[in-house]
């Protein structure tokens, strides 16, 4: 069982969500179409009154388990599926891949008070493209939902750091210190996964690397195709992993 609708905090901008990605583009012709996804319901009932104060987001549905968010997700094709760890019958890691595979464009928030790294990773794994603490404020909601809407991911900071302790332990373990180059990136390719690892949008990486920004939008595209994963957050992950990458 999750917790219940606990309190969100609105007191410290600068612990904000870390955000991955591009910068928010044209206003919306169309509201973000959410489907809320919880075993409290009165948690449920919360976020769909936080959220129906916000012009451009639309909570189209809601589900109470992993299984019936499945079900819902095929039935109403969300653009973003905003979603519990866990839940009874069915988990919410356990529903990303189904979710996935009903609803090929919908985006998915893992919303939960695990911090557990474990769950993390597993959600990344599974195709998650955000993953917040349920300790965040309001408006931290709303905001996550547009900037995954536009392409970015959002981990909370907590769990931002605790990553990249994983990362950097499982660089220790190893013998070999030294960065081993990617054998399908090309070297540019290279450069802007190592920005996007340290958080930068893409028109940050742009300045930083005296291109444009859609050139990087390109290079980000073909380093998701070539290494067949689903978002920047699942890449920096597999760069560790794969010793690509190296962080001091």
């Amino acid at each position: 069982m999750t917790d219940s609708f606990g309190p969100m905090r609105d007191e410290d901008a600068d612990d904000g969500v870390v955000g991955m990605g591009p910068e928010a583009g044209t206003p919306r012709k169309e509201p973000i179409r959410v489907l809320v996804v919880d075993d409290h319901a009165l948690f449920r009932r919360g976020l769909e009154i936080v959220l129906a104060a916000e012009e451009d987001i639309q909570v189209v549905g809601e589900a109470g388990d992993g299984a019936e968010a499945v079900d819902k997700a095929a039935d109403l094709l969300p653009d973003i599926v905003l979603m519990d760890v866990r839940m009874p019958r069915r988990g919410g890691i356990e529903a990303c891949t189904s979710i996935k595979e009903v609803a090929p464009s919908a985006k998915i928030i893992m919303l939960t008070i695990s911090d557990e790294e474990a769950d993390l990773y597993d959600a990344i794994k599974a195709g998650a493209t955000g993953y917040l603490l349920k300790e965040i404020s309001t408006d931290e909601v709303a905001t996550a939902i547009r900037a995954v809407a536009d392409g970015q991911s959002q981990i909370s900071p907590s769990m931002a750091s605790k990553l990249l302790t994983e990362f950097k332990s499982m660089i220790q373990r190893t013998d070999e210190r030294r960065l081993v180059p990617a054998p399908r990136l090309t070297d540019r390719e290279l450069e802007v996964l190592k920005l996007v690892a340290t958080g930068m949008n893409n028109r940050d990486i742009a300045k930083e690397l005296f291109i444009s920004e859609n050139t990087v939008k390109n290079h980000v595209r073909n380093i998701l195709e070539k290494l067949q994963l689903h978002s920047r957050m699942e890449a920096v992950v597999y760069a560790m992993r794969e010793k690509i990458l190296e962080i001091r």
